[in-house]
């Protein structure tokens, strides 16, 4: 039994630790420079939500991730140049020794929105109700030009379009790089149980 007004620190630190690396995804992206080179996925997905996504400049192709153990995941790669995000979320499930527990980021709920510039996503679903204009669907992915990066293999299906507008923004994710995203109003909760953004 643990006294009252002490802390259990391995516990605390098996919470803590996981939810520092989760936040590393988005605070750690407010320092600005050059979208990072790809990395090695964990083996989880995240899930963000928005009411809306506004972009300038959008580019999509399709892509393959890889985890720790070497598997090759397939995943839609969506860069925007510059985006803004209002009521944002994001969680991520982690299974631990005492159950589900859920890491929850919010940010831009009030007036000012989430930004981020030179975003890339690699995604395993998107949802909502999007609108694109100036699309380039057929595009060759390694000529594609409205996003910095975002380029994929020569001979392969691309798409891109000079604006993106979706309401009721819902994304599972593997990665995000993006060379800098701003979170007004950031709040980072750890919580037992299941309280996914979606």
């Amino acid at each position: 039994m643990v006294a009252q007004g002490r802390v259990r620190w391995k516990r605390f630190a098996f919470f803590f630790v996981p939810a520092l690396a989760v936040a590393s995804v988005l605070v750690g992206a407010t320092a600005e420079g050059a979208i990072g080179a790809s990395f090695v996925v964990s083996g989880d997905t995240f899930k963000v939500s928005a009411d809306k996504l506004r972009g300038e400049g959008f580019a999509q192709y399709g892509s393959l991730v890889e985890n720790k153990k070497g598997q090759k995941i397939p995943v839609a790669v969506s860069g925007i140049r510059h985006a803004t995000l209002t009521n944002m979320c994001q969680t991520v499930l982690v299974k631990s020794p005492v159950g589900d527990v859920t890491i929850r980021i919010t940010a831009g709920t009030g007036d000012v929105p989430v930004t981020a510039d030179n975003m890339i996503v690699d995604a395993a679903q998107i949802e909502g109700d999007a609108v694109f204009k100036g699309i380039e669907a057929g595009r060759d992915a390694s000529a594609l030009d409205e996003v910095p990066g975002a380029q994929g293999a020569a001979g392969m299906f691309g798409q891109q379009a000079g604006s993106v507008s979706i309401d009721g923004f819902r994304q599972v994710s593997w990665s995000v790089n993006a060379a800098t995203f701003k979170l007004p109003g950031l709040k980072l909760g750890v919580e037992p149980g299941r309280h996914e953004c979606f």
